[in-house]
């Protein structure tokens, strides 16, 4: 008996899958490089002096798990698409590129935000954060669209999958710039609309998988 043949040979994605997983899990650790150990005076250091310092970095702690947790559910998307696809080009490669750039990025608004939050700079902290996801959103959007041109797909792909993220991707830009303006009226509001967001994305993820 032969075996099944295989029309679409060899899967294409690999060597992508593996070097963008190398790079959301270095972005993803530098996140935490902005943890502190609290500086106190020698001739102050003890047990309450460091809870208070420690409870001080509040804004650290926020933005190390609002940072996390959106660019976990980043690459849970980025494996999802990439189960439906079976062959690459230049143009995924160049896309898949320019998102990973500005996930590289997010550490750094990250740093931004956990330093002035808890100043009177914190709405253009908030809305310099913000604002990176808007760029974020749109790599992502392009990023899917150059993985869903139908002959890069796999023979297996879902189309439900796929009309679903590209409707549901349309709406991430327009949410992300809300959140950009909201942060010049109060950089919490700013904040809440991302972590809505991420976890928003969390449950779309969990609700729609690929083939």
């Amino acid at each position: 008996m032969e075996p099944p043949a295989n029309h679409q040979g060899e899967k294409e994605t690999s060597r992508l899958e593996a070097f963008s997983d190398g790079v959301f899990a270095i972005a993803i650790t530098l996140l935490v490089l902005e943890l502190k150990v609290p500086a106190l005076p020698s001739s102050g250091a003890n047990s309450a002096a460091l809870g208070k310092a420690l409870l001080h970095l509040w804004p650290s702690y926020l933005a190390l798990v609002t940072s996390f947790f959106t660019i976990l559910i980043m690459w849970m998307h980025h494996h999802a698409i990439l189960r439906n696809v079976h062959r690459t080009d230049s143009w995924l490669h160049f896309t898949n590129g320019c998102l990973l750039l500005v996930i590289t990025f997010v550490p750094y608004p990250t740093s931004v935000l956990a330093a002035y939050l808890d100043s009177s700079a914190a709405k253009m902290a908030a809305g310099f954060y913000a604002g990176t996801f808007v760029f974020v959103a749109i790599c992502f959007s392009l990023f899917t669209y150059g993985a869903f041109r139908p002959h890069l797909l796999s023979q297996h792909a879902s189309q439900k999958f796929i009309e679903t993220t590209l409707r549901n991707y349309r709406i991430g830009p327009p949410l992300y710039i809300l959140a950009t303006s909201a942060a010049m009226i109060d950089a919490r509001l700013s904040l809440a609309i991302c972590t809505g967001l991420w976890i928003f994305w969390a449950a779309v993820i969990r609700d729609q998988r690929g083939a």
